[in-house]
């Protein structure tokens, strides 16, 4: 029997799961979860990376005290800074805040976007690490960590970046998996902050003594995919390779595993990402908002219970109004349910009528964007699609999944909800040789987690004339 500890840490919250193999079966339980709220001082919105280092020491520390390895996964493009000694330099900046205003476009005009495509195959998203650091101050800095390579700094003294969290930096050759140094250069970025790679399943050390307190000892601690996307795409429990993915959580990232990257140019113009995975996978992907808008409405209306919400929205009447839930306008926070209705009466629709038809407004557009998303990565790639797996916690969401089987035609599977604590845990098993291949590991959760199974409708009445909509007046 083997116990190990996944540290994965999403937008919203934290947690940390043991997973325990034995005789070709595992079992997942939570050790310790807890929220991730950002912090705004003087006008930038923070991480409390502090915080969030607690979060996992009082997490490890109830993990138990025969842990085989330790691994940590997190959102990817954010970063810390390190000066000379290794000490951070501030608290990492929220991808959220608006310090990159306009920092994508300069640079767009500045080397062309087929240019920045071409080398790292990254989707243009304003918050990119690239556009990041080109806002950011360098002089003190000696090194770049992103957030799970920084937390496991923290835990081991060792410094490295683990490579599909490099591969969201938009500074990452996807073609050579290694730094872009041309680039880099071109971009007058100083070479000393970046890393040496690690690919996942590479030791990344072991604990430091000083946190003996732990009651841990020397465990060792080893490289996953830390972005947990590429964890959670490394546990879908696909059988064969027809599948496509919903990471679906704050963020739904959806698209197809492919064996090697699509740079085309009409990949670029439909604004698609090549990242890194598991065994030199590349996850050919586009991010939809996802959950976020839902989220926020709940926290404007002051934290409704949302089963009911859910529930309501079932019997609420389809395709009252839809959103483009990519619009800008949905990407900060606030108020959104003004923004939906903002957005609603700018594109000559009437606002949702109450707060369950709000809701069904917002997963109807998000079932939309998926279908139209895999379309395109179907389109694009040349990679058949006979089936969806949603992993994350949008797993959860049975209405959600319902409308996305509807929208896409396709059959869904749901499950499992912790998807990136699976594929952190037991790509550390592999490391160890306990898993072998990637569709073994797969197999592994397949047989050990439930899934729920949605066929699609019927009929597609409704989905055309609303795709319809999407394309002539949001486009």
């Amino acid at each position: 029997m083997s116990i190990y500890a996944a540290v994965d840490l999403g937008a919203s919250s934290g947690r940390i799961m043991t997973v325990e193999l034995a005789g070709g079966s595992l079992r997942l339980a939570e050790a310790h979860r807890f929220a991730n709220r950002p912090v705004r001082a003087a006008g930038t919105l923070h991480w409390d990376v502090l915080a969030l280092y607690q979060g996992v020491l009082d997490g490890l520390r109830r993990a138990g005290p025969e842990l085989a390895s330790i691994g940590v996964d997190s959102w990817a493009v954010d970063y810390g800074l390190l000066d000379e000694a290794g000490r951070l330099i501030g608290n990492p900046v929220h991808y959220r805040d608006e310090r990159t205003g306009g920092v994508m476009e300069r640079l767009v005009a500045e080397l062309g976007a087929d240019t920045l495509y071409g080398t790292s195959g990254l989707q243009f998203l304003p918050f990119n690490t690239v556009y990041q650091l080109l806002a950011d101050r360098l002089d003190g800095a000696r090194t770049m960590l992103m957030i799970p390579d920084l937390l496991t700094y923290w835990l081991t003294g060792s410094i490295g970046a683990e490579a599909t969290n490099a591969s969201t930096t938009g500074l990452y050759d996807v073609r050579e998996r290694a730094w872009a140094w041309p680039l880099i250069d071109r971009l007058g970025l100083p070479r000393r902050i970046f890393a040496p790679l690690r690919e996942p399943g590479a030791p990344a050390g072991t604990l430091r003594p000083d946190l003996a307190e732990l009651g841990l000892g020397a465990v060792p601690v080893t490289a996953v995919a830390s972005h947990d996307t590429a964890s959670a795409v490394a546990a879908v429990p696909a059988a064969g390779e027809r599948f496509a993915y919903i990471s679906s959580g704050t963020w739904s990232l959806v698209g197809v595993e492919l064996a090697a990257p699509v740079l085309s140019e009409a990949g670029r113009l439909a604004n698609f990402t090549n990242e890194g995975g598991v065994d030199g996978t590349i996850r050919y992907l586009r991010n939809v908002m996802g959950l976020w808008i839902l989220q926020e409405c709940v926290r404007v209306w002051g934290g409704p219970d949302l089963g009911e919400l859910l529930a309501a929205a079932a019997q609420a009447p389809p395709f009252a109004a839809v959103i483009d839930p990519d619009d800008p306008v949905f990407l900060p926070p606030g108020d959104m349910p003004a923004r939906i209705a903002a957005f609603c009466e700018r594109t000559g629709q009437r606002p949702p009528a109450d707060r369950a038809a709000l809701v069904r407004c917002v997963l109807e557009s998000l079932a939309l964007a998926y279908r139209r998303t895999l379309r395109d990565a179907v389109r694009l790639s040349g990679h058949p699609v006979e089936v969806i797996h949603v992993v994350g916690g949008g797993a959860r969401n049975a209405l959600l999944c319902e409308l996305t089987a509807a929208a896409c035609e396709l059959p869904v599977l749901a499950g499992p909800v912790e998807a990136a604590a699976l594929g952190n845990a037991l790509v550390q098993a592999r490391a160890r040789g306990e898993v072998g291949s990637l569709a073994e590991l797969r197999d592994l959760v397949r047989r050990a987690e439930p899934i729920t199974v949605y066929e699609p409708a019927a009929t597609t009445v409704g989905w055309d004339d609303a795709e319809a909509l999407l394309g002539s007046r949001f486009s």
